[in-house]
């Protein structure tokens, strides 16, 4: 059984403080390891809450505002120091491509690492290496700027009172593969003889003001990690700067069907971020305000869904 966990790195939105560090979030998917949005002292976070850098095969970055990307040159010249081996996939927006080279061309070291380049110029699923899904949605941030939402690969189980019973067990794999096969003239189709389990899925909204796409992100999701830069007290400020309140987040989660909702990214007019959770709970029961080095467990579900 795989390993799924959340490790927030920081959870501090344009000025961080002494006990708020810049956004950043791991995530342990099995035996993929997510950095999203490394701002600015995310090496000493993953130093500091014992998370293993070398391990990151992933790096996704929401838009290119520096409280969500300036921590990426030490993790890369890190990585590289270290000599890792396997190969790293970035993950951006397309039109902020020249502050991704600045940003890893920004001091001399020797770069030892290969580093697969993925930009992302529209909503849909992304080509990735490894066990893992992971779809864009453009949000509405001001600068061109990307939610994710990361899944586990549709898995089946067949069902083998249902295939014939002279079926080659050999022939499973391509019946899987092709989603049908065809066996002694007759079309056998994977929805037919199998069920798919229910993937777990996490939903990662930074930054945005209220729009159709945080609903597809946060769409039926086992975990929604959502920034809340306000209180619902400063929505105007919200409105201005293209962010959400703790209240619209929530309600975002309530409406889409989102299971748990993690808040993140304060605005340093709040020192106190149980604000946002007491505010949040009014909309949706199932909230916890975010701290530095706060973990989380996905745990695993056993559950089936209907045919696909």
């Amino acid at each position: 059984m795989g390993t799924k966990k959340i490790i927030v790195l920081g959870t501090a939105s344009q000025v961080p403080s002494t006990n708020r560090n810049h956004i950043a979030v791991f995530i342990r998917w099995d035996e993929e390891d997510i950095l999203i949005d490394p701002g600015e002292g995310t090496q000493r976070q993953m130093i500091r809450f014992g998370v293993p850098i070398n391990k990151i095969k992933k790096i996704l970055i929401t838009h290119f505002h520096g409280d969500h990307c300036l921590g990426l040159p030490g993790v890369i010249q890190r990585l590289s120091l270290n000599k890792v081996k396997h190969p790293i996939e970035i993950f951006y927006p397309k039109q902020g491509e020249v502050f991704l080279h600045n940003l890893i061309n920004s001091a001399i070291f020797h770069n030892n690492l290969e580093l697969i380049f993925k930009p992302i110029e529209d909503d849909g699923e992304i080509p990735c290496n490894g066990q893992i899904k992971i779809h864009a949605f453009k949000l509405d941030h001001g600068v061109e700027t990307f939610g994710y939402k990361i899944s586990d690969p549709t898995r089946w189980n067949i069902i083998p009172t249902k295939l014939p019973i002279d079926f080659k067990k050999e022939l499973i794999g391509e019946l899987k593969k092709n989603k049908f096969i065809e066996y002694k003239g007759q079309k056998i189709y994977l929805h037919e003889v199998a069920v798919s389990k229910k993937s777990q899925v996490i939903g990662y909204c930074l930054d945005t003001k209220v729009c159709e796409n945080a609903y597809k992100i946060a769409k039926d999701v086992d975990i929604l990690i959502c920034e809340s830069t306000y209180l619902s007290q400063d929505e105007e400020l919200a409105l201005n700067y293209k962010h959400l309140t703790a209240t619209q987040a929530a309600t975002i989660a309530k409406d889409a069907n989102a299971n748990k909702l993690i808040l993140l990214h304060y605005s340093q007019r709040y020192p106190n971020h149980q604000l946002f959770e007491e505010e949040a709970k009014k909309i949706h029961e199932n909230v916890s305000a975010a701290f530095d080095g706060m973990k989380i467990d996905l745990p695993h579900i056993k559950r089936e869904i209907d045919k696909t």
